[in-house]
Order: structure tokens, then C-alpha cells, then sequence
């Protein structure tokens, strides 16, 4: 963990790879089936572009998202090489052929070196593993499940749509694949506090996960948390509480899991709390400068 205290996901790549190398967000114009099939409407922080950049959407084919994206990270950051990674909504929620015509397209692009596919614990089985796992000869290939939280409780009330016993076992079915997997967590739910978010690290890390993602819960216009903050249902964490939230839940993780990021990325023109959540590197520093002060380690409590 050169420079850090934890495990993070540059250090990672550039070890595999020897090179520079970037994810690039992909829209395949998939949904989930938590507002689909079961009409439940999606989870209560979640807006209708799935967390997305609503790309296909907007008329922007697949193959130009990737070339875009690729000329963009080339010219922001010199990567050589690109991971791509299906992020809206779920990325298994279609039927096979489907899903294969869509993971295909990063085939003609030799720098893309990695497959990374986002979706939920309930939307996967054998046969779609199976055909995430062809992809896995050449390139690095990971899936990414949502927990967001080791509290079925919890789960209930953001309106998740699936129990942390799915996300077990999903996990534990994916393990018999030749791929990585990253679990996403949020930080800052509610009803929950420093005993909840140290419990979802020591689940995550009993488990063969590879990967993690820390999110914070923003909240964001057109959303149920909209609306249950405008009521004075639910106040955000403020940066020093979150700061140090993620301080302790690091200690708390396997140290040899590789951790993809410590906060959320939120859209500007959609935020409405907490504020400094688009300060992207406010945060980073401040959650550094925590770990700094209580003498934290990844792994260093576990």
C-alpha cells in the first residue's frame, strides 16, 4: 500500500498492467429488476438514470461512448489502457444473447484490457457467469455487486429489493468463476451508525470478495430521500462524521482487498446533500487525514 494506508485500486492496475489505466463508464440502456419486474419501484436514493451517465439514452451508441470516453481519459490522464465498465442500473438484466451482443462490443478495442460489469445480487445466475467468464482468457474481468449494507433491516427500509442472505450467495456462487468481484457499500444509511458500517466490513471480509467500493449516501432531486429530507426524516452525515466512518470501516477490511474508492460521485446539478460531496478531493483528504489521526490501517482491525 505505497503512499496509503489501504489497498487501492491505481496501485493495483498499474501492477498488473505496467501502464496507466482507466475505467470508462458505459451506458447499455438496461434497467433493474426492481423497477421492472417487480414493480417496486427502485431503491430510494437512486434516480432514473441508475447512478449512470444516461448515455444510450441520449442517442450515444455503445461503440461511441467507448471511443469517446477512451480519447478523453487518454488525453485527462495518459492511459495507455481501459477498463470497460458497464455501470447503470444492472448489467445482467437481460437475456443472454442480449448481454452477450453488449459485453461484445468491447472486442474490436485491444487497449480495452478489462471487463467490469455492475449489477445486483439477484440478477445473476450459472449461465450469465458462464458467459462474463469467456471474456476472462485476455482481460481482467470483474462483476460488481450492490450490498450497500450487511443490515436486512436497513435493506427493507431503502426499499433495496433483496436481502443480504442473496448477496451472500450470489458471492459465493460467483467464487467458482475466474473473475474478480467488488462489493458496493454506503456509508451514512439510514438508521445507521459506526457499529452498522463496522459490521458490513467484517461481512464483506469473511467473504471471497476481491474488491470494494465505498459509496456516501447524497441525496439527489427526483428521489424518495428528496422527499425524506425535505421532511426532516433523514439529515446527511457531515464530512468530519464521514470522514471518520470510512477511517474505521477500512480498518475493518481484509487488507488484502483492493479498495476502489471512499466516496460517491455526485452530479452537481442533481445534488441537493450534503454539499461537499462534489469536493471530491476535500473528502479524499479529509478521510486520509483521519485515518492519519486515529492511526488506521486497512486490515489493522480485523
Amino acid at each position: 500500500m505505497p503512499g496509503l494506508p489501504y489497498r487501492t485500486l491505481s496501485s493495483y492496475l498499474r501492477a498488473q498492467f505496467h501502464k496507466r489505466v482507466q475505467k470508462i463508464a458505459l451506458d447499455a440502456g438496461l434497467s433493474c429488476p426492481h423497477r421492472d419486474s417487480d414493480r417496486l419501484g427502485g431503491c430510494i436514493y437512486c434516480n432514473m438514470k441508475g447512478s449512470g451517465t444516461g448515455a444510450l439514452s441520449q442517442g450515444i451508441a455503445l461503440k461511441d461512448q467507448i471511443e469517446s470516453q477512451m480519447r478523453i481519459m487518454a488525453s485527462r490522464y495518459g492511459a495507455e489502457g481501459f477498463i470497460a465498465y458497464f455501470q447503470s442500473f444492472s448489467n445482467t438484466y437481460a437475456p443472454l444473447e442480449t448481454l452477450r451482443s453488449i459485453y461484445d462490443t468491447i472486442l474490436p478495442f485491444p487497449e480495452i484490457v478489462g471487463l467490469a460489469i455492475g449489477t445486483r445480487p439477484d440478477c445473476i445466475d450459472e449461465e450469465k457467469l458462464d458467459l462474463i467468464g469467456s471474456y476472462a482468457d485476455d482481460r481482467l474481468v470483474w462483476i460488481e455487486y450492490g450490498l450497500q449494507s450487511a443490515s436486512n433491516k436497513t435493506l427493507k427500509l431503502i426499499n433495496r429489493g433483496h436481502t443480504v442472505e442473496n448477496f451472500v450467495d450470489a458471492v459465493k456462487l460467483t467464487a467458482h468463476y475466474p473473475f474478480r468481484q467488488c462489493a458496493h457499500v454506503i456509508i451514512g444509511l439510514p438508521g445507521e451508525g459506526m457499529d452498522q458500517y463496522i459490521k458490513t466490513a467484517r461481512l464483506i471480509s469473511s467473504l471471497p470478495i476481491t474488491d470494494i467500493k465505498i459509496h456516501l449516501l447524497y441525496v439527489t432531486r427526483g428521489t424518495p430521500m428528496e422527499d425524506l429530507f425535505l421532511k426532516g426524516k433523514y439529515n446527511p452525515l457531515t464530512l468530519d462524521e464521514y470522514a471518520d466512518a470510512v477511517a474505521n470501516f477500512i480498518a475493518h477490511v481484509r487488507e488484502d482487498i483492493v479498495i476502489q474508492r471512499i466516496t460517491g460521485d455526485p452530479h452537481a446539478d442533481e445534488l441537493i446533500e450534503p454539499k461537499w460531496a462534489v469536493e471530491k478531493g476535500k473528502v479524499r483528504s479529509s478521510i486520509h487525514q483521519a485515518l492519519a489521526s486515529l492511526g488506521l490501517t486497512q486490515g489493522c482491525m480485523t
